[in-house]
Formats: structure tokens, sequence, C-alpha cells
């Protein structure tokens, strides 16, 4: 029998309760394909741009005037927008349209990532590529990350982007160095500080976790904060992979390593291919891990 999603998003919390038969619940469910839907935003995204790529080669400069209206460049929450190669922002068909007009090179995202200078260098350099921050998203105002396509067409550069809960492996590894940190100043407060939502240690399907190295129980969990004081050598992936206890394995090794799991997203509530990066800070195991494309 399928499992429903409202079934898949309750497994933390039986883990909880009977690591054994959370361990039976999860062979026996049937994931839904991980990413499917950023792998179908991002193929829109692509035909999207290839389409006004098409339309500038044909028009020239004078196309680009269109991506400023309702039509063939919009496609529900995906627009398209326009850059000059010397960082004048020339059109969008969506929130972005307040730019137009200005030099945006060194504008940078909520992170402080100047990622127009970087679209900007990367289209002089290669002609294309795909560019990762994070930006206002309008539908629920929140700053979320991004993923923007862009290919250069003469002096303009024309792009798409879409919004993704996904963080990226550089994301995984700054929070691990961040908490890593945090950690070694002062146990106590961190170990809080990790699960307190809304807080920097909760970046949308990223966050921390900390194991005592000693008896193997939670310290600390940013997404079930009801594991804290449980066995973690308990926890087993869909595969049966005893993944803290491989990770304690390798920390007691190397003092710190990576692996690749199965594991629930918090933000979409499905089970999903992660990697975590991992390592041992005053006799814990600390870790940080990402939602692999």
């Amino acid at each position: 029998m399928p499992v429903s999603r409202r079934r898949v998003l309750g497994l933390a919390t039986a883990l909880c309760a009977a690591a054994s038969l959370q361990s039976s619940v999860l062979r026996a469910a049937t994931p839904e394909p991980a990413r499917l839907s950023e792998r179908w935003d991002e193929k829109r995204a692509a035909r999207l741009l290839d389409r006004a790529v098409k339309h500038i080669e044909a028009k020239g400069e004078a196309g680009v005037a269109d991506f400023s209206r309702q039509g063939p460049f919009v496609d529900r929450d995906l627009y398209v927008y326009a850059l000059g190669s010397d960082g004048r922002f020339l059109a969008s068909g969506g929130s972005s349209a307040a730019l137009i007009g200005q030099n945006v090179a060194a504008t940078t995202d909520a992170a402080g990532k100047p990622f127009f200078r970087e679209m900007l260098d990367t289209a002089a350099s290669r002609g294309e590529g795909r560019i990762e921050y994070r930006w206002l998203n309008p539908a629920d105002q929140r700053e979320e990350p991004k993923v923007t396509l862009f290919r250069k067409v003469g002096g303009i550069i024309v792009a798409v982007g879409f919004y993704t809960p996904r963080a990226t492996p550089a994301q995984a590894r700054a929070l691990l160095d961040q908490a890593a940190a945090a950690l070694a100043r002062d146990s106590g407060a961190a170990l809080g500080e990790f699960q307190q939502v809304g807080g920097r240690f909760i970046q949308d399907d990223l966050y921390v976790f900390v194991v005592d190295m000693g008896d193997g129980r939670f310290l600390a969990h940013g997404a079930t904060p009801a594991l804290v004081g449980r066995d973690a050598r308990e926890l087993r992936d869909p595969k049966g992979k005893a993944l803290i206890t491989d990770m304690i394995n390798v920390a007691r090794k190397k003092g710190e390593g990576e692996l690749d799991y199965a594991w629930q997203n918090p933000v979409t509530a499905k089970l999903e291919s992660k990697h975590t990066y991992f390592r041992v800070v005053d006799g814990k195991l600390l870790g940080v891990g990402y939602y692999t494309r």
C-alpha cells in the first residue's frame, strides 16, 4: 500500500518513539522521486530561457522591452529578465522590474553575495552559466535560495530564475564552520541556539545536529528537537544504513568526514538523498547536511 505524504512526514517522530518500528516502516515506504519538483522547475526555466534568447537573436536589443510585459515570457512564477554587459538592468517580467535602469553590478543578495557581478563575469568569459543566491520571494515575503540560468546574446544577458528550498554544498559547509565555532566557544549556549526556530542555525532545509561521541545520544537536532536524548546509533535510513554509527566510526579515525544517505527534507516533507559534512568538536559529533540535486 503506498505511503501517504502525511505518513512520511511523521517518520521522524515515529523513530523517536520506536526506532525499530520506524526502520521497518521506512523500508516498506516507496518515496516519491527526489527533487522531481525542482527538476521540473529547472526544465521550465531552461525552455523559457531558450525562447527568450531566440527572441533577442531575432529582434536584437529592441526585443528586450517585451520581457517586461505579461505574455510569452512569463510562465506562472517564472519570468525573464535582462542585463546589459555593463551591469544595467534592462527589463523584467517580475518584481525585479523595480531595478530597471539601475546599474546592479555591485548589488548583493541577502547573504552579501555579489551575484550580479558573478553573472556578468561568467557571461563575459563563458557566454552562459548558472548561479545560486538568496532573494526575496514575493509569494511568501521570505528570502529564499534561488537559481538563475543565463546566456549572453551580443551585449545582452538574458536570464530566468526559479526558487528552490534546497541549500548548496557551500552553504552547508559554511553553516558547519559557524556551528563548530559556536560550539567550541560556548557549548551550552550553542546547543540551545542550534534548535532555535528562526535563528541563524536553521536555514530553509539546512540545520545542525550534535551527538555525544561517548554515549551516542543526540544533544541537539535543529529539525527534530524531540530526538534529543535518544540514541542516535539506532537511526537507519530506508536502505538500513546506520548513518550516525557510520559517521561516528569515521570521525573517530579521521576527525571529520562526509556521508550520503536518504533522509526526510523538512521543507518538502519527502525522503530525499542527503549529503552530510561532519566533524568532531570537543568530543561531540557535529553535522550539517544538504539535500542533493
